[in-house]
Parts: structure tokens; C-alpha cells; sequence
């Protein structure tokens, strides 16, 4: 039987987010699968990718963005001013021209597209929901309570699958348990090195808004997704911070 016949789930249990994203990197080097890549972004690039993995962080609040030690030469790949930019990016409407979505305009301000025959030309118009589901589920859990299941955020649509660049982050569930304010995220695919950082760092803030709010304390973040990965250009910074100079994914590749 082939050792990779099937999938390898892997489990990271971090207690912030800076141990979190340094224990994907170590494990990824030595778990990874790596493929090229036949259609998204990077097409025809070589990407490293656990099959699934569950990334548990008990204190995100803790310490959010990563620490690079004093020495290695490499690029700290996100900072607070650029979590702090990037909330807006979570918790309000606004998108560019060029945008098909955003993050925070699924969550707040969420839209449909429906094609019209006006005077024999076929437009595009957006239809919004009405519906802010931040909002919804703090009113949820300060209304009736925390014994329900019901309280989710959804970012994907079905017609997503049409987009050329679809939504990674596709569900924040969440629970109040114990006192806490929980995320449970699912990424349909995720890049470790470039927006793991950021993405956490960003939903970490929202979830201490709406804990607040809720008047309850800031919980954990479980993240699951079957595409975290490293694309091939980020392989050498992920060996210098894991001090991993011959991981066994590459290895089997001839990559030195």
C-alpha cells in the first residue's frame, strides 16, 4: 500500500497565533504535498499543500502577528498597521470598482448579481440582501442565549464558482461556550506564508469586537481547511524560520 494512497490530516494545536502560523510552516515542510498548479492563482507554479489540517489557537489575543528573531533576514509577513487596514476590509461594504466581492461586504453588506434585458442590452445588477450578519449574531447571542447552533457568517454563494478568484475564507461559525466568543473558519484554500498572518490577525480583532459587544470574553480560533499552502517562492523563507535546510517534502522532489 502506497503511503500516500490517502489523505494525511494534520492537527496543530498553538496556543496564539504566532505559534500557530510557525508550527504550519514546520509541519507543512514535512507534510506537504506538492503539485502544480493547473488552474488558480500562480497557474502552472509548484505550490506545497497539507491535504487537511485543523489549526487550533487557544489565545489568538495573545500575541497576533508573527515573530521573526533577531538575525534571520527575512520579511516579517504582516505587521498590526496592516491588520488594523485590512479590518475595514472585514467589517464594512466599501469595494473597488474592480472587486467582485470582499470579505466585509459578504458579511455586512452582502449582494446578489442579477442579469437584466434592459432595451435589448443585458446588465448586471446588484440586488443587496439586507442583512448584517455581524450584527445578526451578536443579537442572537445577547437576545436568546448561547444554546444554539444557528449562529454562522457565510462569505460564499454558490455563483462563486464562476468568479476567476472565488473566496478562500468561505464560513466563520461561531460559539459562545464556557464564557467565550469562538471562530470556527473553514479556508477552501489558503496561502500560509502571505495571508495566514493577515486573515487571523484581522478575524482575531472582529471576534474581540463582537465578544465585547456580546458581553462575553474572546475565545479561541479553529481554522480547518484542505488547501493551506506554501506557493514556491516562499519554500527557502519557510526553511530559514523553521531552520528546516532539507525538509522531507522537498526532499523527495531534488529540492535543495
Amino acid at each position: 500500500m502506497s503511503e500516500r494512497e490517502f489523505l494525511e490530516p494534520v492537527f496543530i494545536d498553538a496556543f496564539d497565533l504566532d505559534d500557530a502560523w510557525f508550527q504550519c510552516l514546520s509541519q507543512i515542510l514535512d507534510k506537504g504535498h506538492v503539485y502544480t498548479i493547473t488552474r488558480g492563482s500562480y497557474e502552472g507554479r509548484k505550490r506545497l499543500e497539507f491535504d487537511f489540517v485543523v489549526v487550533r489557537t487557544k489565545k489568538p489575543a495573545h500575541q497576533i502577528i508573527p515573530i521573526i528573531p533577531e538575525g534571520m533576514s527575512i520579511p516579517v509577513p504582516t505587521d498590526m498597521d496592516y491588520i488594523q487596514g485590512y479590518l475595514s476590509y472585514l467589517i464594512t461594504g466599501t469595494k473597488t470598482e474592480t472587486e467582485d466581492y470582499t470579505y466585509g461586504e459578504r458579511l455586512v453588506e452582502p449582494k446578489v448579481k442579477v442579469k437584466q434585458n434592459i432595451d435589448g442590452k443585458e446588465m448586471v445588477k446588484e440586488m443587496p440582501l439586507n442583512v448584517n450578519q455581524i450584527d445578526e449574531v451578536i443579537k442572537i447571542y445577547k437576545k436568546q442565549g448561547s444554546g444554539t447552533n444557528q449562529a454562522i457568517m457565510e462569505i460564499g454563494m454558490p455563483s462563486d464558482i464562476k468568479l476567476a478568484d472565488p473566496p478562500c475564507l468561505r464560513l466563520i461559525d461561531t460559539r459562545v461556550r464556557y464564557g467565550k466568543l469562538h471562530f470556527i473558519l473553514y479556508f477552501r484554500s489558503w496561502d500560509l506564508w502571505g495571508g495566514f498572518p493577515s486573515n487571523l490577525g484581522g478575524l482575531q480583532l472582529v471576534k474581540q469586537y463582537m465578544a465585547e459587544e456580546i458581553g462575553v470574553r474572546d475565545g479561541e480560533i479553529i481554522a480547518v481547511s484542505k488547501g493551506l499552502h506554501l506557493y514556491d517562492y516562499s519554500w527557502e523563507l519557510a526553511k530559514i524560520r523553521t531552520n528546516k535546510p532539507n525538509p522531507s517534502s522537498l526532499q523527495n522532489l531534488g529540492v535543495k
